[in-house]
This record gives C-alpha cells, structure tokens and sequence, in this order.
C-alpha cells in the first residue's frame, strides 16, 4: 500500500532531517517535491494545495523552535497533515483517544442494521460485501447478505459461493426473472433476513461502468426503503483522480456515511485513500489488503500516516499476529525453543505456516519501524521462497525432521526430487537452519 508515494516522501524528508539547520527555503523546496509526489500519485490538486499550505503555515513557526531538532519537527508536521488528509482528528493525532482510531459502523438499536454497498462495476463490492460479513461474524453481529443485482450474469451465484466461504446466508432476487423491481426485491429479502434473526443485513447493489441518473435513482429509492444506518462507497484504490469525480457522484447522490477502498495491495498509487475523504468529509473505515476473506482491515488514518512515511504500524503487527497464531502451538514452540534439545525441523514447519498465515512477506515487514519501500527493495522478501522451504521440509520423513544430522547425500537427493528443488537450495536451508537454532540456544 502507498509503496512509491512512501518511498519517495521518505526521501524528501530523510534530507530534511539530515540537516542540524533549517531555513523557510529548505521547507519550501521539501514541499514543492512533496506537492509534485502527491499530484504524481493521483492526489485531487485541491487536497494537496491545502495540505502544502497548512504545512508550511505551520513549518515557519516550528523551525525557529530550537528545543526539538527543526527537521523532525517538520517530518512530525507533515505525519500530522497526511494523517488530517485521510480523517484523523486533533484528538487522534494529540493521543486523546484510548479506543481505535479507525471509525467504527454505526449499528441500529433495534432490528437490523442495514449496511448499503454502492459502486461502480467493478469496483470489488461484491467480494467486499463477503469480506464485511466475515468480520461482523466474528464480531457476533449475526450478518446476513443480500444480492441486489439482477443486471450482471452470475452475480447472484457468485455472492452465494462467497456467502458459503465465509459460512453467512444469502437472501434475495427469487424472482428475478419475473419482472420484479428491485427495491421490491430487497424488500422481501431484508424479511427473510429479519425472520433469520440476523442482526445485520449487507445489500450488495448494482453497479455501472460510471456515474449515470440510472443507476442514482435506484440508489436513492433503495436508501429510501431499507433506511441504512451506513451507505459505504466501495472504491477501487487503483482509480486514481477519476476516485474523485467517483466519490462526489455517489456523495451528491445518496449521501455516503462511509468508504471501504479495495486493491490497495498492488501498485496503487494511494491518490484515492488521500484524497476520498479531503473531497467528501466522510471517514474511510475499511480497506481491502488481498483477495482472501481475511483480507479487510480497519483504516486508522494515524497508522496509515505512519506507514506512508516509513515509521512502521506495530500495533497493526501485534493485532495480525494476535488474529492469526494459534496461541497453544506459539507456547508449544517457545517451550521447544527452550528445551534443551532444541526446535527440529517439524517445529520449523509450524512456525513458517504461522508467519505465512499473518499474510504476505512484504505486507508483515511493512509494518516494522523503520522498514520503507527501499528497505523491503534491498530485503528481497519472496513467498515463494517460504513456499519452496516448506516443500522441502514436507518431503523429509518424520524423523529426518527431528534430527537433520541424518541426512545423507542420497538422502538429501531424494528429498530434492519429492520437493522438486535443487540440492544447493536444500543445503542451504540446512545450513541456515543450524545458524538459526544456535543463535535460539544462546538467548
């Protein structure tokens, strides 16, 4: 997420912060490259002239500051606005707040809550209606789907096998086919919904390839009649300026409470994230990170900040670990660790699925202080590498893995061949592993 816009604003300021004196026109010049990386990555020109501007306004009071060295200041200042640009209040950024920063959804007192999806085709609301179910369901908010898009082929069947991946029922368009509107449709399916008892109601809309009168009436007549406590906008974060022109339509148009963006795990160039909420004032409050259910994160606009500008997201790193290790099998390992015999290969097998299962390489460094975009470049981290690790170890016998020693050049061969890798890369795992197990021994 935002790989080259944080690569290159780490670079601006790593100049910045290297200098023992600042001058208004070392800001200035800072700035200016600043401005030209946020417009070269699809930021609105109007949500960076207003953050260039706060910037600087503040910039010239804090380098006559001598207190705090001037360049950190100025680095602090510039976290502080990116931070302002994606929602974060002066109460987030002074600490104030104990709970989340990211802004949660709005749930109704009685009866259930509808959540309305809208956007363009395309745009992944279908997979994201999946993903928000999954998550209300661990958050035992009892949620159900509903397909509200009879124009595209397969659109209910694809929401159906999304609904049974994530083990959350799917309800409407039974009469698809019969000439039924539908604002009726979604009607009858929010009490089918209600008479399931769930307590929430996902209603995943049409889309079109763009903002028409069409679609906007439907929209209006279907917020009309289902009442939504939350209208999100799913938006694609690889849009660019065109998320602009998005958000304003559907803003305008149905009156959003919210925005989930999708894709931010490619290349996008984070235009969308940062200028979505400058342009309509609602909160971003999801993000999709992968194609997995999983794959949906709470947006915290201080935490994406800090990831923009290198300086890591811990507390996201602990809340993955906490979600996806198995807490027995981490205790179990840690006591292996310990023992005197020390962690095998097998024990090395669990601890690589645990890793694997917090998500991608590049994705988990990301989230450690200090590790940018030039840093994860020069690491070189490949999943398939931790893929190519597991087959070999998989191919080994169950006492191969308790005690490598064994392994025997003809051994050793026979294990390349089941894990379909070279020799050289099995002795190099070995040797690695021996390193790793000596170095667990002396801590």
């Amino acid at each position: 997420m935002f790989t080259a816009l944080s690569e290159r604003l780490t670079a601006v300021l790593k100049r910045v912060t290297g200098r023992g004196v600042l001058s208004e026109q070392d800001v200035t010049d800072a700035l200016r490259e600043i401005r030209r990386h946020l417009l070269e990555a699809d930021v609105s020109f109007e949500v960076t002239q207003g953050f260039v501007e706060r910037v600087r306004e503040r910039a010239v009071g804090a380098i006559a500051v001598h207190k705090v060295s001037p360049g950190q200041q100025v680095v602090k200042l510039v976290r502080d606005e990116i931070a302002r640009m994606l929602g974060a209040s002066d109460d987030d950024l002074a600490g104030r707040v104990e709970s989340r920063r990211a802004v949660p959804l709005q749930f109704a007192s009685v009866g259930p809550t509808v959540i309305l999806l809208v956007g363009l085709q395309g745009s992944g609301k279908t997979t994201t209606a999946a993903k928000l179910a999954r998550r209300l369901k661990l958050e035992q908010k009892a949620p159900g789907l509903v397909a509200a898009d009879p124009y595209r082929p397969a659109a209910l069947d694809q929401l159906r096998q999304l609904g049974e991946q994530v083990g959350v029922a799917v309800f409407g368009m039974r009469d698809a086919g019969s000439g039924t509107g539908v604002v009726d449709l979604v009607r009858a399916a929010l009490r089918d919904a209600e008479k399931a008892r769930c307590r929430t109601v996902i209603v995943d809309t049409a889309g079109r390839l763009q903002v028409d009168v069409e679609l906007m009436n439907e929209l209006k007549a279907l917020r009309a009649a289902t009442s939504p406590r939350e209208v999100l906008l799913v938006a694609d974060g690889m849009t660019g300026q065109d998320a602009v022109r998005i958000a304003r339509g559907f803003h305008d148009g149905v009156g959003l409470t919210g925005a989930i963006l999708t894709k931010l795990d490619g290349d996008a160039r984070g235009g969308a994230a940062l200028s979505i909420h400058g342009v309509t004032g609602v909160p971003i409050k999801y993000v999709g990170v992968g194609e997995k259910p999983e794959a949906l994160e709470p947006f915290d606009p201080v935490r994406v900040a800090g990831r923009i500008l290198g300086q890591g997201d811990v507390v996201a790193l602990v809340e993955k670990a906490a979600a996806t290790m198995d807490a027995d099998a981490a205790q179990r390992l840690e006591r292996k660790v310990r023992s005197k015999r020390g962690m095998d290969l097998a024990d090395f097998l669990v601890a690589l699925k645990q890793m694997q299962a917090m998500g991608p390489l590049k994705q988990v460094l990301g989230l450690l202080p200090g590790v940018n975009a030039q840093a994860l470049k020069q690491v070189g981290a490949d999943d398939k590498r931790l893929k190519h690790v597991e087959a070999i170890v998989l191919a080994m016998t169950p006492g191969e893995r308790a005690d490598p020693s064994i392994l025997t050049g003809s051994r050793r061969l026979r294990i390349a061949k089941g894990a379909g890798r070279p020799v050289q890369e099995i002795n190099r795992l070995l040797e690695q592993f021996q390193h790793m197990r000596k170095f667990l021994k002396r801590t």
